[in-house]
This record gives structure tokens, sequence and C-alpha cells, in this order.
């Protein structure tokens, strides 16, 4: 599931900055097997819980997974939002912020990714770590949310705006729920809630 998530931002990543709108156009369907992933880890995390019985660690364990799960859902959904957005933006020249929205973008992935090795390896001081990457994320939504929101000197349409404020709110969501994920890894290694 988690590589299917880090698949589907790569796509939405391409679509978005690289022209590749074939790879955008991947996403939905992925986010179909992402969100089948998610239900089935759902059930068996359930099944586990009703027959096994676990306690303490184990306990906290598969808890854990049923909310650590939901994030990475979450994320595929936005990649999905972000595809869309790509193919929409791909009608209009690059806004001029584009570049910054790709900076922000890769701070994302890279989080991501951390969040996933931190899980792969529970990874405790990885998993805390991913806070920090995303307080950049949160600059760079703050940043580009006063830019976008400043110009008074727009001409011709004004989509290509709405739609990079929808970006760059969708990857600081995405961020958190990354936040989140590294922050139940730690949660599922040492017991305590940072």
């Amino acid at each position: 599931m988690g590589a299917l998530v880090e698949s589907s931002v790569l796509m939405a990543y391409q679509g978005l900055f690289e022209d590749n709108l074939a790879a955008a156009a991947q996403i939905a369907p992925q986010d179909k097997e992402i969100d089948r992933y998610y239900r089935q880890i759902e059930v068996d995390c359930i099944r586990v819980i009703a027959l096994q019985s676990p306690v303490a660690q184990d306990l906290r364990l598969v808890s854990t997974l049923m909310q650590l799960i939901r994030d990475l859902e979450r994320i595929g959904d936005y990649a999905k939002d972000l595809g869309e957005l790509a193919m929409r933006l791909a009608t209009y020249p690059p806004p001029a912020d584009l570049g910054r929205a790709q900076v922000m973008t890769q701070r994302c992935r890279l989080m991501l990714s951390h969040s996933l090795a931190a899980l792969t390896n529970l990874d405790a001081e990885l998993g805390l770590q991913i806070k920090e990457q995303d307080d950049a994320v949160d600059d760079d939504y703050d940043s580009l949310y006063n830019s976008l929101a400043q110009q008074s000197d727009i001409i011709g349409p004004l989509e290509p705006y709405l739609l990079m404020l929808l970006m760059i709110r969708h990857l600081e969501r995405m961020a958190d729920h990354t936040t989140n994920i590294g922050q139940r890894v730690a949660y599922i290694v040492t017991g305590s809630r940072n």
C-alpha cells in the first residue's frame, strides 16, 4: 500500500512539473487499488483484535496501524487530486510560482519516503524527525499562499491561480498526514506520544 501511495505521489509530481499527463491519468485507477488495500488491512486488523485479543505492544501496533493506513489512504487521495489539477493546469502557461510549488512537492515526497522507511524499519527517531520537515512545508505553504493572495495584476483567467492554491493546500495536508505516520511509528516503538 505504501509503495502504491508513493508511486501515486511520484506520478502527480510528473504530471505537475514534467508535463507527463499520462502519468497523472494513471493515478485515479491506482487510487482505487490503494482504497482496496486500505479496506482489507482494516478488516485484517479488526480480525486480529477480535480473534487474537492482542495486549500491550501488540495491541498498540494493531490499533496504530489502523490509524496509520488511514493517513496513507488520504495521501493517496491528495495525490489523485494533484493529478487532476495537473491536467487542468496543463491548459495554461506555467504560473509564476510553479517552481516554488515544485520545491514544496519535493519536500513532501521526501517526507513520505522517510515516513515509509521509518515504518518499514520501525525507526522511532526517523519518524519523529519528519515533523521538522513538515515545518518547512508549512513555511512553503504560508509563503506561496501570501504570494498568490497578493496578486493584484492578474491578466487572463483566474483559474490557474485557484488551481495553485488548491495544489499547495493539498501538499500541506499531505505533509500533515505524513507527519502523522512518523509520529505513529514512534508511538508503536516507544509507547509514548510526543
